[in-house]
């Protein structure tokens, strides 16, 4: 390799930011690191606790001391960093119902110390979509609302909370994901909004997160005609550069959502997403996924360095991106020194978490004879939808074990589309029964297997852990949210069990 193509190597190289498979850093991740790669991020896939996360960072800052550790944790349905319990903070919808933007704050700030006693330095949020899209298959409860005031406040807050524990956020998913009906994991989402609109409702929350001094944008792999009638935002100089530098002042790292997502690279291949992606204004390179081995970064290494020597890719277009992931790098640095010397959260989860989704319960009544707390051991009945891809499949959720651990004899059982008996109720008999759904306005199948179970048991209660657009039954709570503290917060209402300052 030349003199010159060396140097293109190291640039594409320090770009790239990379997942990977195990608990501990492999053999190529070290040599990589060695060789210039500024970034690593961590799914579910590499975390079993804050002890062992704290034990790979700091076996990665041993290869290189700036590198910058990622994560994809939100602190609600998409937790990675609580994946095998699920998540003890209630998400964004949650903050955005009680509308407290100190307690949003507080919250981000609790996560953010966790992430950083563990050596997590970027966190991939938090996600700055308006949810006007009450059908919107891939945001919903990550988003705090469909109001963008609301969103760009609690953005702000958030951004704010995360930033002063010494971690960087990174707002998601620009230009807005909140108004589609594709999620793009599978295919390319069209945003139809006119400019007006975009800049009412969609960049509203992501110039406060620019105001706010957020370090990292991650882009949307999204078609807004409004802003590039041909190109995915990802992929679009317009609005990568024109829009979100020059227009709103962003001056941070550019973050691509996985560029392995079928929106990018099924139209446009993997290694010419990368390629597109730099030369239209992004500086750092997501590989996640399935793609977590040396063999695929060495492609799309050697691709960036094709794509300058072809001229498809400026070498000082390259050459920006590798020199802003060396400011952030230096950032973090900075921020860890600065930090205190903490250690992470409470060992059974976030206790300001659980408050917050406490404050966050929203029960509606239509009068009867239905009354909480309940009387005597439930049968809990849980319709699971099918999987969303950015929540993880293994990570836990639902009412029904937090309400046995509060209340014995609570018996549950689950149920997806293809297994929902004719009568879902038949197990409740002389029992409380609760109905437990995750975006019921969303599955018709879910709500005829609700509609046959109230026919028979019209006492029941119907819990929400996801978007509450469709309110029913006698008894209905929401809790705008399935994670881990959602869950307890649902049980301790539905048990009567008193509340205490933890777990």
């Amino acid at each position: 390799m030349s003199a010159s193509n060396g140097n293109l190597a190291a640039l594409a190289t320090a770009v790239l930011q990379p997942g990977f498979v195990g608990t501990v850093p492999p053999a190529w991740v070290c040599r990589w690191l060695g060789d210039g790669l500024g970034s690593v991020v961590l799914f579910s896939r590499n975390v079993v606790d804050p002890e062992q996360v704290t034990a790979l960072t700091a076996a990665l800052r041993a290869e290189r001391p700036d590198v910058i550790v990622a994560i994809d944790e939100e602190g609600g349905d998409v937790t990675r960093f609580e994946s095998v319990r699920g998540s003890s903070r209630p998400g964004n919808l949650a903050l955005g119902v009680v509308d407290d933007p100190a307690l949003t704050e507080e919250v981000a700030r609790d996560l953010g110390v966790e992430l950083a006693a563990a050596g997590v330095t970027l966190n991939y949020a938090p996600d700055a979509d308006v949810n006007s899209n009450p059908d919107n298959p891939v945001i919903g409860v990550r988003s705090f609302g469909a109001d963008a005031s609301l969103v760009a406040r609690h953005t702000t807050a958030w951004v704010r909370g995360l930033q002063s524990s010494g971690v960087a956020a990174c707002a998601k998913h620009f230009p807005g994901h909140g108004d589609t009906h594709v999620d793009s994991h599978h295919d390319l989402p069209r945003i139809t909004a006119d400019r007006a609109r975009l800049d009412a409702v969609e960049l509203a929350p992501f110039r406060a997160a620019v105001a706010a001094g957020v370090q990292a944008v991650m882009t949307g792999h999204l078609l807004v005609p409004a802003l590039d009638p041909q190109l995915p935002a990802t992929l679009s100089e317009r609005i990568l550069g024109g829009l979100l530098r020059e227009e709103l002042g962003f001056n941070g790292v550019v973050v691509t959502d996985g560029i392995e997502m079928q929106a990018v690279a099924g139209r446009y291949g993997f290694a010419g997403a990368v390629v597109r992606a730099l030369a239209a204004g992004a500086d750092a390179i997501c590989v996640g996924g399935e793609h977590a081995d040396e063999e695929t970064v060495r492609h799309l290494r050697d691709a960036i360095v094709a794509g300058v020597v072809a001229g498809e890719l400026p070498e000082e277009r390259l050459a920006e991106a590798a020199k802003r992931v060396g400011q952030l790098a230096a950032w973090t640095v900075a921020a860890r020194a600065a930090r205190p010397a903490s250690v992470g959260g409470a060992a059974d989860g976030s206790t300001v978490g659980l408050a917050a989704a406490r404050r966050a319960l929203r029960v509606t009544s239509t009068g009867g004879e239905v009354v909480l707390p309940l009387v005597g051991a439930a049968h809990v009945v849980e319709f699971a939808p099918p999987h969303n891809i950015a929540i993880g499949v293994d990570t836990p959720w639902g009412v029904a074990a937090p309400l046995a651990e509060l209340v014995p004899g609570t018996t549950g059982a689950r149920y997806t589309e293809s297994t929902t008996p004719v009568d879902p109720s038949a197990d409740a008999a002389g029992r409380p029964l609760v109905l437990v759904v995750r975006d019921l306005h969303r599955h018709s199948w879910m709500r005829a297997a609700v509609d046959r179970a109230l026919a028979t048991r019209p006492d029941a209660v119907v819990v929400e852990l996801g978007l509450p657009a469709l309110v029913i039954g006698p008894v209905h709570v929401a809790t705008h949210g399935a994670t881990r503290a959602a869950g307890r917060a649902a049980a301790e209402l539905l048990s009567g069990a008193a509340v205490t300052p933890g777990w």
